[in-house]
């Protein structure tokens, strides 16, 4: 059962268009360069678990794929439904579902993409069993895609938006990574886990998938001024992106990246720790 406020929050209808745009395009972006790095090649078969309104499923779908697309907000499946209808290239199914249980007749997969649903998971043992689920669902060597809120990059954007820090919800947050919005309002973020590297790292092996590779994802260019137009130019763009793609890997800059990324596998090689989640 996916929370009450996550469910009314992402009711607002404010993910369809949430990466199209200004600063938030170096999530988009980002990812897109990842998944095209990391992804096998069309016509594979990907899973999108938690795709909201489809703005990584329908441009892969258009680039070849057979995607499939599993959101809990019946606002994003309507969404990703109507946007299926009207492209040249649809989506291989929508459907409505949850990351922790996932339908059985989904399995053979080359990709899964969890771009969303472990940072609304706020217990480790839903996050471990979303990953369990994604591992369950791949074909032995196939790939998962599993992104995370990093939990110090809140505080460096209140300090650089000006915003009154209190030093003891600081510290609290800090310590376990729970964010809550009690108040509802929707100009703020809703329920959700931010992680730190290493917790991401040992979920995915809990989960019994093999890590290839951690990587920040937008790193912390959008505390940077002007920096929405900055990406609005050719040049400094694909400037920007070259910086993060040569540090993305980098340890020491992970946890103050905005959001990091775990690339990893179903071990094909059926050895014991792999066998003993089947």
């Amino acid at each position: 059962m996916v929370d009450a406020e996550i469910l009314e929050y992402y009711g607002h209808g404010g993910e369809q268009e949430r990466l199209l745009a200004g600063d938030r395009q170096i999530e988009f972006l980002r990812v897109w360069d990842l998944l095209g790095r990391h992804l096998p090649p069309a016509p594979a078969r990907v899973l999108d678990i938690g795709g909201g309104a489809g703005v990584y499923a329908l441009p892969l779908a258009d680039a070849g794929y057979e995607v499939h697309l599993v959101d809990p907000v019946p606002l994003h499946v309507e969404q990703a439904s109507a946007a299926s209808r009207a492209a040249a290239r649809p989506l291989a199914s929508v459907a409505a579902g949850d990351a922790r249980a996932l339908d059985a007749a989904g399995a053979g997969m080359d990709a899964v993409l969890l771009l969303g649903p472990l940072y609304h998971l706020t217990s480790r043992d839903d996050r471990v069993t979303a990953l369990r689920e994604a591992r369950r669902v791949v074909r032995p060597g196939g790939v998962v895609v599993a992104k995370a809120l990093s939990r110090f990059y809140p505080l460096f954007e209140d300090i650089a938006q000006g915003t009154p820090i209190d030093i003891d919800r600081t510290a609290a947050f800090a310590g376990d990574g729970q964010y809550r919005n009690p108040g509802g309002d929707p100009a703020r973020f809703t329920t959700a886990f931010f992680h730190r590297p290493q917790d991401l790292a040992a979920e995915v092996e809990e989960a019994g998938l093999r890590l290839r590779t951690l990587v920040a994802g937008s790193g912390v260019v959008r505390l940077l001024p002007g920096f929405a137009e900055r990406l609005e130019d050719p040049d400094q763009r694909e400037r920007i992106l070259s910086a993060l793609r040569l540090l993305e890997a980098e340890p020491s800059l992970l946890g103050i990246s905005q959001n990091f990324i775990a690339i990893a596998e179903r071990s094909a090689s059926g050895n014991q720790a792999d066998a003993g989640l089947v």
